[in-house]
C-alpha cells in the first residue's frame, strides 16, 4: 500500500461506465475518429469506435511466447487485458500509403502527389508502453531533419486517452523498460480503472488544454484520497506482477560486447525469418516502395509499404544482400533495437509491450535471447585468461 505523502495530487475525477461513454460520444461530436479496442476474430484489436459499447468488457488474455488466446472475465473490466497484436503504429504509419499517381492522356505525363487529408484520430485506451512507443516514433519520423509528412500530418491531429495497467500480461515487460504501467507523459486524458467492492469505475486525469475541456462534459465527480491510493495501489500491484523481465545490466553495452557470441547461432536456428516481430513492434519504422501500373500502362501508382530487416532483399546491394544469414538478420534487428537505437535516437527501441513475443510462430523470446547473452558475457569473463 502507499502513504499519503507518496500519492499524486489530488485532482481528476472519478467516471463510471456512462462516464466512459460520455467520452466517446464528446470525442465523436468534436470530429475525432475513435478508434480503440474491441473484441474481433478471437483478438482484441484496434478499430473505429461508434460507442463505448464496443470496448472489451469483460474480455481478458492469456499470453505466453507464441500463443494469444481470449479469456472470459467474471469483472467486466473493459482494459484489463495486455497489449494486442495492433498497435497505434497501424494508424500513425499505415502499412500501405499511396505517395502518387500518373496518368498519361492525349501524350502528356501527369503526376499529383497523394495528398489525401488524414483523419483526425482520437485514441482511447493508449496503454504506457505503446504511449512510450509514440513517443519514440515522434522522434524518428519528425524530430530529424528529414520529417515524414504522412506520420506528421497523422499524429499532429491525434487525442491520446492513456490508460494505465492494473493486470500485466505474461509477455510483458514493461518495468524492465521503463515504461509502465504508470502512463508516462504525452497523454490529453489518462484512466486508471477500478472494479471493486465499490463499483466498477474510472480515475480520469488531464494533461492538456483540450484534454481539460473533454473532461468538464463528462459525467463524474472529484476523485477522493481512497479512489486515488486504490489506482495507485493497483498499478503498484501490475508492476510486481510483469510476465518477463530483461537482465538487469546496460543492455546497450550488452549488445556491442556479444556480436561473436554463440547464442546467435543458436536463435538463428530457430527463427523462420518471417518478420512478424516488426509487423508487431510499435516501434519498427522501416519501408519500401512499389510501383503498380495497369495493363494500358497509361496509370501508374507508386505505394510506401513496410519493409522488414528480415528480408533478403532489404539490405541487397549489386552483388547480394549484406546480410545473407539468418543470424546475421536476427542479430541485426535485435541489436539495434536493444543497442544502436541510442546511437540514432537517443533511447531504446523496444518498449517492452512483448508483442514480438506473443506473435512469433516459434516462439524466440527477445528476454530470454538478452539474458543468454548476459549469461555468456559472464562465463566468458569469469574463465581463466
Amino acid at each position: 500500500m502507499v502513504s499519503a505523502s507518496t500519492l499524486p495530487p489530488a485532482g481528476g475525477a472519478v467516471i463510471g461506465t456512462d462516464g466512459l461513454a460520455a467520452l466517446v460520444d464528446v470525442l465523436r461530436a468534436r470530429g475525432y475518429t475513435v478508434v480503440g479496442p474491441t473484441v474481433r476474430d478471437g483478438a482484441i484489436v484496434l478499430q473505429e469506435l461508434e460507442s463505448a459499447a464496443q470496448l472489451p468488457y469483460g474480455w481478458g488474455v492469456d499470453l505466453e511466447a507464441g500463443r494469444y488466446r481470449l479469456r472470459s472475465r467474471t469483472d467486466g473490466a473493459a482494459f484489463a487485458n495486455a497489449a494486442g497484436p495492433q498497435s497505434w503504429k497501424t494508424f500513425l504509419h499505415p502499412a500501405r500509403v499511396r505517395q502518387w499517381t500518373a496518368e498519361r492522356a492525349g501524350g502528356e505525363l501527369v503526376i499529383e502527389a497523394d495528398d489525401t487529408a488524414p483523419p483526425r484520430f482520437a485514441f482511447l485506451g493508449v496503454r504506457s508502453c505503446d504511449l512510450r512507443a509514440i513517443a519514440v516514433q515522434d522522434r524518428v519520423l519528425t524530430a530529424g531533419p528529414h520529417s515524414d509528412p504522412v506520420y506528421r500530418g497523422r499524429r499532429s491531429g491525434a487525442f491520446l486517452v492513456a490508460v494505465e495497467c492494473t493486470e500485466p500480461g505474461g509477455t510483458c515487460f514493461c518495468v524492465s523498460m521503463g515504461t509502465g504501467p504508470a502512463a508516462g507523459p504525452g497523454y490529453d486524458l489518462v484512466l486508471t480503472e477500478l472494479v471493486d467492492d465499490e463499483g466498477h469505475r474510472f480515475w480520469i486525469r488531464a494533461d492538456s488544454t483540450e484534454g481539460a475541456e473533454i473532461l468538464a462534459e463528462l459525467p463524474g465527480e472529484p476523485a477522493s484520497e481512497a479512489v486515488r491510493r486504490s489506482a495507485v495501489d493497483a498499478v503498484g500491484s501490475a508492476a510486481e506482477r510483469m510476465g518477463r523481465t530483461m537482465p538487469d545490466t546496460d543492455l546497450r553495452r550488452l549488445m556491442a560486447e556479444t556480436l561473436e557470441a554463440p547464442r546467435w547461432d543458436d536463435v538463428a536456428s530457430r527463427c523462420l525469418t518471417c518478420g512478424n516481430c516488426t509487423m508487431v513492434c510499435p516501434t519498427c519504422f522501416c519501408t519500401t516502395t512499389e510501383d503498380v501500373t495497369d495493363l494500358t500502362g497509361d496509370h501508374a501508382e507508386r505505394w510506401r509499404v513496410w519493409d522488414v530487416c528480415f528480408d533478403l532483399d532489404f539490405s541487397y546491394l549489386p552483388g547480394g544482400p549484406v546480410r545473407a544469414s539468418p543470424r546475421s538478420r536476427y542479430r541485426q534487428w535485435l541489436t539495434h533495437k536493444l543497442g544502436t537505437w541510442h546511437d540514432q535516437f537517443g533511447s531504446s527501441g523496444c518498449v517492452g509491450c512483448g508483442r514480438c513475443i506473443v506473435w512469433c510462430p516459434v516462439a524466440i523470446d527477445i528476454t530470454e535471447e538478452a539474458a543468454a547473452l548476459h549469461d555468456w558475457t559472464r562465463r566468458t569473463e569469469d574463465e581463466p585468461r
